[in-house]
Order: C-alpha cells, then structure tokens, then sequence
C-alpha cells in the first residue's frame, strides 16, 4: 500500500511540474508616481538670466516610477522626473536607498530626467549658474531632500503594484526638433516650409508600451531628442514632455506615461516661447505615439539584463591657480562663481581632478532592444552614431548624472556653447578633452555588444 501511495505521489509531483513547466511566463509590471511640485515659490533651474523665484504653476511637476519584472524575478527600475537635471550624489543616495529597502543593484536602476526648463534647482545641478541669498539656497537643500524621499518612496509604490503584464515595444516619429547650431531661430518656420533646414537630428520616438493580460493599457514609456525649451518663465511646468505626458493620460485614462529625453542637447523645439506651442508639441508628441500603441508592436519577452559602469573622461587642459584667481575678478559673474569653487577645491585637495566619472548604462529587454542610458546633455550626434554601429537601439541623455554638456568631437572641435562655453555653468574646470566621444561610445558598445548580434 505504502508503495502505490508513493507512486502515485510522485506521479502527481511530475504532472504538476510538467503543467508548471508548459504555463508559459510573463512579465510583472508596477508603475506609480508622485508630484514633486515645490511647496515653495523657490529658484528656478535652467536659465542664467532669471532673476526671482517662480511665481505660480501652470501644471504639477510629476516623478513617476515604472518596475518591470522578468520571469526569472529580475527588475528593472525606470525613474523619470520633470526635473532640468539631478547630480551624482542625489543619485547615488537614492540608489544606495533602493538597495537597503528593496535589494535592488545600481545597474537595475535608471534614473532619467525631462530636462524642463520649467523647474526647480535640485541639489548641485548647475549651482555655479545662481546667485541667490541663504534662504534661496536653504529651499534647495529642503527640497532636494524632499526629493530623495519621494524617489525612493515612489519606487516602493511601484514595486507594490506589481502584477502580470504583456510588454512591446516600436518607434514612432515626429519631427518638431531642429537642430539649434545650424539654423537661426527666427528663420526656421521658413526653413522648415522650404525644406531647407540643415544638421542632424533624431526625430524617431521610441515607444514602450505595458499591459494588463487583456490588453488594457497600464502604461506608456516614450522618449525624444529635442531640449524641453519652448518655455522660458515664471511657472512651474513640465514644458512640452509634461503636455506630452497629459495628453496620453488623458487618451488612455488610468494609465502612468513616462517620458525620457533623448541625445537632445543641441536640438531645441522651434518656433517656441509661448504655452500654446509648448502644449502644441506635447500633443503633437502624444500623437506620433498613440499611433505607434494603436498599431501591432513587437512583443517583448520576460527577459531583463543590466549593466552599468562609471568611465574617467579626461577634461582638457586644467586651469592654474593663478588663472582661477584672475577669474575672480572677471566682469561675468558665472565666470566668478566657477572660478570661487574651483579655487575652494584647490585649497581642500591641492589639485583639480583631470577627470569626471561618466555613467553610461545598458538595459537588454526581451530578445531584441537594447536600451542605452547616457548622463549629461548629449549631443545628437551620439544616438545616430550609436544607431548606425549597433542598429535599432534606443539611446537615451540627461540620465543618472546631469553634470555637462556632452559634445561629440565634432561639436568639440566647433567649439560654442555645447561644446565649450557650457561648463562655465555646470562649474566644470575647462571643456572635455578630445578623446571623450571614442570612450563614451567604446563603453556603450561593450555593454550592448553583449547582447547585439551585428
């Protein structure tokens, strides 16, 4: 008797492996988001010739969290904010958070931000562009650690939420972005009517999408290579990616959309200046990626695979002492406020430091996309090169760290604001060196490369 009940106790544990094995897996997803609109009527980031706090809000500023788990339980945390920028250390402490509260690994995490010029300073970010009294300065410290919480907090709610989904992913296209180096803004509406508009630009929109198992949408993840310029006042707003966001929203109610900024450093929304046009291209934007949800995707499988690594990019030749104290004395005040923190760090170290530790990061989702993270304001010039050696990859900028602009050596070599005048405001010691576009892009293609089939 003991012998059929053992048999027939193995027999069951086999079916119900075999059943176990045939149930095919799926995709975990959670998404959540908090408004981080300051409480107070703070200094707003992004422009050096702002004089004042903000004045009012035209719509909440959102930090919103999506977290997809695989079918072998691995994570992957995106975190986007309609923030102008965020430094290392801001990030790194967020990280460091998520890891003790949900074991999550640096590399498992993205933290991207839209770039809105309509938003508060948050931490180091640009700090050597203001001039504002104590208590200006106590409202960033207050709010950045506001900040930290509600980042942290939002990726707990996230991960609460999870629950089956079906993910896939395309690209879209639209073409509002325009290559500010190459055309003068007033005369583009021309240009562009005549075809004549000239440099390159990154109009695809990438595209993820994430639903429930009966095909309801639960989110919207998409992307585009244009600076959130359009708005240049007084208000909190999350310029054209915040419209963007709001229209998808509302096309697909009860739905979280994320937007991150592409490689959109030297591409600004043109013509621009009024909200009517910031809300113009936000709809615009949702349009081009409401056609590419309505239309088939490719369907990704519940495979999720990280990487992520800091490289030391040289900047060019340093600055000597002395030259920072003549700086001191210079009639720009953003060449004076650089040059007093440099001189601060010369004192404590004896030294400036050559390089800057630069995050890239890589994301393999399903069988076929590549998801590339890169920090800082990059130039367009990155997604197409990175485009033409791995294929359809998406590459995203103003990831993990904000702390320059990030020009290609051919920018380098124009010189201009991207490719040099720009570090007077993020308080970097001269422009980067010229190897910095070889490094950046060797380090992206050894994180892709182990997943790309060329």
């Amino acid at each position: 008797m003991f012998h059929r009940m053992f048999i027939a106790l193995a027999f069951m544990l086999a079916f119900a492996a075999t059943v176990d094995a045939q149930e095919p897996k799926t995709w975990q997803a959670g998404v959540a988001k908090t408004v981080i609109t300051p409480k107070h009527l703070m200094w707003m980031s992004g422009y050096g010739a702002r004089n004042k706090p903000a004045e009012g809000t035209l719509h909440e500023l959102w930090a919103k969290a999506l977290v997809l788990e695989d079918a072998a339980g691995k994570r992957c945390v995106l975190v986007t904010m309609d923030l102008v920028g965020i430094d290392a250390g801001l990030a790194d402490d967020v990280c460091a958070d998520l890891k003790k509260r949900h074991g999550l690994q640096r590399d498992q995490i993205m933290l991207s931000v839209s770039h809105t010029h309509c938003g508060p300073v948050v931490g180091k970010n640009l700090i050597a562009m203001y001039s504002f009294d104590d208590k200006q300065h106590e409202l960033v410290k207050s709010y950045t650690k506001d900040l930290h919480g509600k980042l942290v907090d939002v990726v707990g709610a996230a991960i609460k939420d999870l629950k089956p989904a079906r993910i896939s992913w395309n690209n879209g296209h639209t073409g509002f972005a325009t290559n500010r180096r190459t055309n003068q803004e007033g005369n583009v509406p021309k240009l562009r009517e005549l075809g004549q508009l000239k440099g390159p630009v990154d109009h695809e929109v990438p595209v993820l999408c994430i639903r429930d198992p009966g095909g309801k949408v639960r989110s919207i993840v998409f992307g585009y290579a244009c600076h959130a310029t359009v708005l240049s006042f007084y208000h909190w707003c999350g310029d054209y990616p915040g419209f963007a966001q709001l229209e998808l929203e509302k096309r697909y109610p009860g739905a979280v959309a994320l937007f991150h900024a592409g490689c959109g450093a030297d591409q600004n929304p043109l013509p621009r200046r009024t909200v009517e046009l910031a809300e113009k291209y936000g709809v615009q934007l949702a349009e081009a990626v409401d056609q590419v949800v309505k239309a088939p995707m490719t369907p990704l499988a519940p495979i999720a695979k990280t990487t992520y690594t800091r490289i030391n990019v040289p900047f060019g030749e340093l600055p000597t002492r002395e030259k920072l104290v003549m700086d001191t004395m210079s009639k720009n005040t953003y060449i004076v406020s650089r040059a007093k923190m440099l001189l601060a760090q010369y004192e404590k170290t004896g030294s400036l430091k050559a390089t800057y530790p630069y995050p890239v990061q890589t994301w393999r989702l399903g069988d076929d996309l590549t998801w590339i993270a890169l920090g800082g304001e990059v130039v367009v010039d990155y997604s197409l090169r990175l485009k033409k050696e791995l294929g359809k990859v998406w590459v995203t900028g103003y990831a993990n760290d904000v702390m320059a602009y990030i020009p290609s050596l051919r920018v380098l070599k124009e010189g201009g604001y991207e490719g040099d005048t720009s570090m007077i405001y993020y308080g970097l010691p001269t422009a980067w060196g010229p190897r910095i576009e070889e490094m950046i892009v060797d380090a992206a293609c050894k994180q892709a490369g182990k997943w790309v089939v060329r």
